[in-house]
């Protein structure tokens, strides 16, 4: 890839200038970005020649200047061509640290991850949820261990990051991590953040992600049935820790909150909606927009029965949830006590919300969509997994009005 380098020498009248010789300047221009250097040599205003970069005139002392300027042009020149022979970055800054003797600054990959974290650690609960923060972090050690199990490194020179690096690290991801299609392609999304950072900046000369291509695959949603729901909230637990993981993921089922929302879920974000009756009115932690819903009476029957919990009464909290590992891990247990073959975690909870409890119930997409809190209805389409019990119901619908009209036709 060719890169255009311009080269002009110009005089820089320094401030409050009234007369005499003024210093002679070259500046370095590529791709529109720019640095200067002095040449070490003056000339009055009135003998430089703009157009051509040069003093103007016949005598001894003008040609030795020209001459020197024509001669530092040349290495610069020079410098640009040992650049472009070792693949090196073609920058401006680049183009004059080479013609000084300057070693380029290196950029380290693993440098450039920790800063971005620690800036998305400081903007946690203002620009970011602490999800994402995690998510970052593992991105962190993922990136750390690929680097020495490919490189034997514990860090990468940016600018070699090219697309066999993108390609080797997906591989990695896959075959050592033994990441799924879709978490894989999360997760180079993530990293690919990075190398934005790194572009933009102008640490890097090409785009590795150029060629590179990640595309989710649709999976089915676990979401339970309305039996399975009744054989939850129908069972007696040993423990108290299950029964209350139970109830907060029942909840979940009848209110489509995320674990996030549910586990913040004050007292005071529950009051009278439009209709008079109790609905919840909240902001969703991960894309802060507002979720109003309305409360079905299983999940109120839910909030009375922790009113007077401790750790609720203490913290204003509608339920005593727990961290979202134990929660999972509870659920595990849960599922197993209760005999149903799924894999239960709090998401499967919201999934179950928009399909079994409400879109199966003839819900309108777009009520689910303003409930979940979802900034576009393509994101609720997702969750809308139309059960065959479902489709069994419409065609029943179905045959039993055309029967009626031929019968009537008849």
């Amino acid at each position: 890839m060719k890169t255009k380098i311009s080269l002009l020498f110009y005089l820089k009248k320094p401030k409050n200038y009234q007369k005499g010789p003024v210093p002679i300047y070259l500046r370095i221009t590529v791709e529109s970005k720019r640095v200067e250097i002095t040449t070490g040599r003056e000339c009055e205003p009135s003998r430089w020649n703009a157009v051509a970069g040069r003093v103007t005139g016949a005598k001894e002392a003008v040609k030795s200047v020209n001459a020197y300027l024509g001669n530092l042009e040349q290495q610069l020149l020079d410098a640009h061509a040992s650049l472009v022979r070792d693949n090196a970055l073609i920058t401006a800054e680049t183009i004059k640290n080479k013609f000084l003797g300057v070693g380029p600054k290196q950029r380290l990959l693993m440098a450039v991850v920790a800063d971005h974290n620690e800036r998305m650690k400081a903007l946690v609960g203002q620009e970011y949820a602490i999800g994402t923060f995690n998510r970052y972090k593992v991105l962190e050690r993922h990136t750390l261990a690929f680097l020495k199990s490919h490189f034997n490194t514990s860090d990468f020179d940016i600018s070699r990051i090219d697309f066999a690096f993108i390609a080797d690290y997906e591989f990695y991801l896959r075959s050592v991590r033994k990441m799924g299609n879709n978490a894989v392609v999360k997760h180079m999304k993530m990293f690919r953040k990075i190398v934005n950072i790194c572009l933009g900046n102008g640490w890097m000369n090409l785009d590795p992600y150029l060629n590179f291509k990640g595309k989710y695959k649709k999976v089915d949603k676990a979401i339970l049935t309305r039996t399975e729901l009744e054989l939850m909230a129908s069972k007696e637990f040993a423990s108290d820790r299950l029964a209350q993981v139970c109830d907060t993921f029942l909840f979940c089922c009848f209110t489509g909150l995320a674990y996030s929302d549910v586990q913040k879920l004050e007292k005071s974000q529950i009051a009278r909606g439009i209709d008079g009756e109790q609905w919840i009115f909240s902001q969703r932690t991960k894309t802060n927009v507002k979720s109003h819903i309305p409360l079905l009476p299983e999940a109120l029957q839910i909030i009375d029965r922790y009113k007077d919990h401790p750790l609720c009464e203490s913290r204003g909290l509608v339920l005593p949830v727990p961290s979202n590992q134990k929660m999972n891990d509870y659920l595990k247990e849960i599922a197993v006590i209760c005999g149903i073959n799924k894999v239960l975690t709090s998401h499967v909870a919201r999934h179950t919300f928009a399909t079994t409890i409400t879109l199966q119930n003839g819900v309108p997409i777009e009520s689910v969509s303003k409930m979940l809190g979802h900034t576009n209805i393509r994101t609720t389409q997702i969750y809308a997994k139309i059960l065959d019990t479902k489709v069994s119901e419409d065609m029943q619908a179905l045959k039993g009005r055309l029967s009626r009209r031929s019968g009537t036709e008849g």
